[in-house]
């Protein structure tokens, strides 16, 4: 346990000033303020308070118009949150200022019913009381430009000069040329608590691919949540933008945010994925984890696809996968099971799009898992060759949406998510999509232009 009286004494002795704050909205923004000392000292054992706005609001700052548990009939309130002292990262570009997450709490101390940090917390408890440790690790692919925020907006997003030409996927020369820049990137990345194991160029102008090292899955959340906003701040204060839309361009393919997983036995410390006397190493639980990830991958689609760019993603032959399947070493399915030793045996998830929530995929993948164990759920058949070819034969329960709308709808009626998450974040969730599909909706963009202008 970290205390909050020894982390006073020692900021004081080291002469620091203030400290930072931050936590993760329903889109995975990272929100936040600086604090000063004293008021870290006031805080810093117990709670404070932060305008519940931005629990109801979208990425443009803009109030949804549809929510119960925030609006203006709510006058909106301090909403209670608590800093996770053992979240501390030094900034090191901040003259080593500390940072922490913290947690919006609920009635009585309690869970808060639409943080998504606390929600994944609410389901990494079941997952204890079933006897097992997640284990998760994020990986993202994301583009980055020879621009700055001014100058896309000044180009209006249109003719951006990306780091570098041409596709050059796992390119030795190109991390040769900018090889101080990605050493630079991974030195920060490790100064900053989110170490990486792997950094790569992938296919298209500008794109890497990082692998954030594995950890409990509280921990891997939270390092996913700092690494995108880290990553964008390392990139901007050297003029350049990096972005994690699910597609920014439909000439290259889509970003994804996989995430790969395990359970431990808490007593053990075994992977219980892992029998070395099963086919494929695959114990019964982890069928049974693997089973209910694809059964209540459909229903959970807008947790992991949350975005209206997200579905530019998931389209057949571009590296995403458009249905619930699953196979052993199979890039085209959704599940990925990977096979080897009881520390290497897991199920890579790769529905999901960079775009997303790292607490709210968490909690997901893990509301889903447990359920497949809870039921037994029989995966079927893993697929074998391409996943693609033999979708239009899967039952219409295993064809991913193709939308926001459809998806959002799906997730409403969900029992899993109702069950393990609660039905205060399914309304709530459920109608920040809704918003997030009628803004889109209302907006004339340049495809509708360049179509109807003149002919019709």
């Amino acid at each position: 346990m970290v205390e909050a009286d020894d982390l006073i004494k020692q900021y004081e002795q080291e002469g620091i000033p203030r400290v930072k704050l931050g936590f993760a909205d329903v889109d995975g923004v990272l929100r936040g303020k600086y604090i000063s000392l004293e008021k870290f000292r006031n805080i810093a054992a117990g709670t404070s308070g932060f305008c519940d706005c931005v629990l109801g609001w979208d990425v443009d700052d803009q109030l949804y118009d549809n929510a119960t548990f925030t609006g203006w009939h709510t006058a909106f309130p301090d909403a209670t949150y608590r800093l996770d002292l053992s979240s501390e990262r030094r900034l090191h570009d901040e003259n080593n200022i500390p940072f922490f997450l913290a947690d919006f709490v609920g009635d009585d101390d309690g869970p808060h019913p639409i943080c998504p940090r606390s929600r994944l917390k609410h389901v990494l408890k079941k997952a204890v009381d079933m006897g097992f440790e997640p284990r998760m690790s994020f990986e993202y692919e994301f583009f980055i430009f020879n621009e700055t925020p001014q100058s896309i907006r000044d180009k209006k997003y249109r003719d951006l000069v990306p780091l570098s030409p041409g596709n050059f996927g796992y390119s030795v020369l190109r991390t040769m040329t900018h090889s101080d820049l990605f050493n630079e990137f991974m030195d920060y990345c490790v100064a900053h608590d989110f170490p990486l194991e792997g950094l790569h160029c992938e296919t298209g102008p500008g794109v890497w691919e990082a692998a954030i090292a594995v950890d409990d899955a509280l921990a891997a959340a939270d390092k996913a949540v700092l690494f995108k906003t880290f990553a964008k701040s390392f990139f901007q204060k050297r003029d350049m933008t990096a972005t994690f839309m699910a597609k920014w361009s439909m000439d290259y393919p889509g970003q994804s945010g996989h995430v790969h997983q395990s359970l431990l036995d808490r007593d053990s410390g075994e992977n219980v994925f892992f029998d070395a006397d099963a086919d494929n190493n695959m114990s019964e639980t982890m069928l049974h984890y693997v089973g209910g990830l694809r059964e209540n991958m459909k229903p959970l689609l807008a947790m992991t696809a949350p975005t209206i760019n997200s579905y530019t993603r998931l389209v057949k032959g571009a590296w995403a996968p458009t249905a619930a399947t699953w196979g052993i070493e199979n890039r085209t399915s959704a599940l990925r099971v990977i096979t080897g030793s009881g520390k290497a045996q897991r199920v890579e998830f790769r529905v999901g799009s960079a775009d997303s929530n790292p607490y709210l995929v968490a909690a997901a993948n893990l509301a889903a898992g447990l359920a497949g164990i809870e039921q037994k759920t029989d995966p079927g058949a893993p697929v074998a060759g391409n996943a693609y070819d033999l979708q239009d034969s899967l039952p219409e329960a295993y064809q991913l949406h193709g939308n926001l709308r459809d998806a959002t709808r799906a997730f409403e009626q969900s029992e899993v998510a109702r069950q393990t998450l609660g039905d205060t974040f399914v309304e709530h969730f459920t109608a920040s999509r809704d918003w997030e599909v009628r803004e889109y909706e209302r907006a004339v963009n340049d495809w509708q232009l360049s179509r109807y202008f003149e002919i019709i």
